[in-house]
């Protein structure tokens, strides 16, 4: 019986996509940019106590295994030759730190991680000292909380007058970054202390530790990151591109555990092993810098947001490094090409995005699956003049006020649960408004229409709600995997690979779904101006002699106290008149 024919699609490129809660490789062709096959694995969290997320490495390694083996799987079935891949791009989860034993390839702790948004005042929880430290050979993702005090500790010698950290590194000093992460293990762990001693030891974000094992390990594998992830690790200055030795010694972080830092698209190294061995891994970004890329943001002024548990929001600044006034980041975005000049970016986060629609359906249970709030916000098509601040943490950026909580307010006797739902998706929307707006005064480029990706783009309501309240058309690609394709394209445009062309002409136009505005700038702005007033009245709550942190007895409060005392009286005294024993 002759063999199948195997069908010919050209060159094709394949691309690691790292999350929090799953691994995912995807293959796509490289002149149309479809999708041809793709595999997911879940990743497990553990929380070993309140503030603490791990992961354990080798398992994020073995699933990248596992995605390409499956993938390659499947494109047989598809009858496409596997030889046709020729490059692989990796993104990833940032800021989570691994450190690892060069010798023997074993990671030696957790990597340790930070907040849902970053920014000048993290309205975070302190870890209490003197904590027990959990086993070796995890990974604590960006999430964790652990290194508030590193923190603490650290902005003391930060002159008021000269925040060299922030003016060399584009970011404020945070629980968010690796470089506390690090620190945190080298004050905690021996046996990262005793690896370094020995000069065992390798630092690394995912990008690192998944590169230096795919391309062989402890067996000559290449230790090196990228420009957009070594910028989100406080130890990189942006402006040199280099490891910065004053933060370095800030920090009290050895140079020689770094890896070399390279750009976002050139021949790392090798496959050595598994399905694909002999392929070279030649695109890295940081998953939002990668979003950028596949959403093809090249142009000053460009910018994306990825709708997740929180929004992330990248406006591409071009090779001019904008510092922000308004609380947001300044980041690199990407450098394509070893000799390719690096772009910059701003970038701001909203905390609570898909977060209140779980939060509508874990806590007040209006909801039983995520996908029904759609629904209820279609069912009246208004909030009723209803506004829900969802600040459960307090305000970041812009506001950067963590004694802020959440409200809802502007209820009435009509008010139901549809009103509520609608509310929900409006702040997401109008928490979107205010990053742009911050972004809009920081470039001085007015925005002309907003890309979008990420799982909630899949409600239509929200997509048309963001381009009412924004006023300017919202456009979401029919292809979702905006992530994985910006490393696929990074990976095959490489020096030395040359199968996928970034050139503006050459670019394959993606189809695209676009939200104009249906309603009037004045109503935009009257719904938006409603919307801050609801902010500010979410401010204040948590103050230090409140009960979230003050004696909860209920006689905190005098007046309360005189209250009940006298109910308690009267109470006794009516029985007693009426004779009731």
């Amino acid at each position: 019986m002759a063999a199948t024919k195997k069908a010919v699609l050209g060159p094709l490129v394949g691309a690691v996509d790292q999350g929090t809660s799953s691994t995912r490789f995807l293959v796509f062709n490289s002149k149309t940019a479809e999708l041809l096959s793709h595999h997911q694995v879940e990743i497990k969290q553990e929380f070993p106590r309140e503030g603490w997320v791990e992961q354990d490495p080798k398992e994020i390694l073995q699933s990248v295994y596992e995605c390409i083996e499956k993938t390659c799987e499947k494109l047989g079935q598809l009858n496409i030759d596997i030889s046709n891949i020729k490059a692989i791009g990796v993104s990833n989860q940032r800021e989570t730190t691994v450190v690892w034993d060069k010798l023997t390839g074993e990671p030696l702790y957790n990597a340790v991680a930070a907040p849902v948004s970053p920014g000048p005042s993290d309205p975070v929880a302190v870890v209490p000292s003197g904590s027990s430290v959990p086993a070796a050979g995890t990974s604590s993702v960006w999430l964790d909380l652990r290194t508030q005090s590193t923190v603490e500790n650290l902005s003391k010698r930060i002159p008021g007058n000269n925040n060299f950290v922030k003016s060399k590194t584009g970011l404020p000093l945070s629980t968010y970054f690796s470089a506390v992460k690090l620190r945190w293990l080298l004050d905690n762990v021996r046996k990262v202390q005793k690896a370094v001693e020995e000069d065992r030891a390798l630092f690394g974000t995912i990008d690192s530790w998944l590169i230096w094992s795919l391309t062989g390990g402890a067996n000559g594998g290449v230790h090196c990151t990228d420009v957009t992830n070594a910028s989100r690790t406080m130890l990189f200055n942006i402006h040199s591109l280099e490891w910065d030795k004053e933060l370095c010694e800030f920090f009290e972080i050895p140079m020689k555990v770094l890896p070399n830092v390279r750009s976002s698209s050139e021949i790392y190294g090798l496959m050595k092993a598994g399905a694909l061995e002999g392929v070279p891994i030649s695109g890295c970004l940081g998953d939002q810098s990668a979003a950028l890329v596949g959403q093809m943001c090249f142009q000053d002024g460009q910018a994306k947001n990825t709708y997740g548990t929180g929004c992330f929001l990248l406006c591409n600044t071009g090779r001019k490094c904008v510092f922000s006034e308004h609380g947001l980041l300044t980041t690199v975005a990407y450098k394509l090409g070893r000799d390719k000049p690096v772009y910059y970016a701003l970038e701001g986060s909203v905390a609570i995005a898909g977060a209140v629609i779980r939060w509508l359906r874990d806590n007040l249970g209006i909801i039983q699956t995520s996908e029904e709030i759609e629904k209820l916000a279609k069912e009246v098509g208004t909030s009723y003049g209803c506004y829900f601040v969802p600040a459960f943490s307090g305000l970041y950026a812009p506001y950067w006020e963590p004694s802020a909580r959440g409200i809802i307010c502007g209820l009435t006797q009509f008010t139901n649960k549809c009103h509520i739902a609608f509310a929900a998706l409006e702040a997401v929307c109008f928490q979107t408004r205010e990053i742009l707006d911050a972004m809009n005064r920081d470039c001085g480029i007015p925005l002309s229409h907003l890309q979008v990706d990420g799982g909630m783009t899949n409600n239509k309501i929200l997509m048309q709600l963001q381009a009412d309240i924004l006023y300017i058309p919202v456009v979401k690609p029919s292809m979702p995997e905006t992530t994985a394709l910006g490393a696929a394209m990074a990976a095959g445009a490489a020096e030395g690979v040359g199968v996928w062309s970034l050139e503006p002409e050459d670019l394959s136009a993606v189809t695209m779904e676009r939200f104009e505005p249906q309603i009037n700038a004045e109503e935009s702005e009257i719904r938006y101006s409603t919307w801050k007033k609801a902010v500010m009245k979410s401010m204040g709550w948590v103050t230090t002699q409140s009960s979230e942190s003050g004696d909860p007895s209920i006689f905190c409060s005098l007046p309360l106290g005189f209250f009940i005392v006298s109910s308690m009286v009267m109470l006794i005294g009516a029985r007693y008149i009426s004779g009731i024993p």
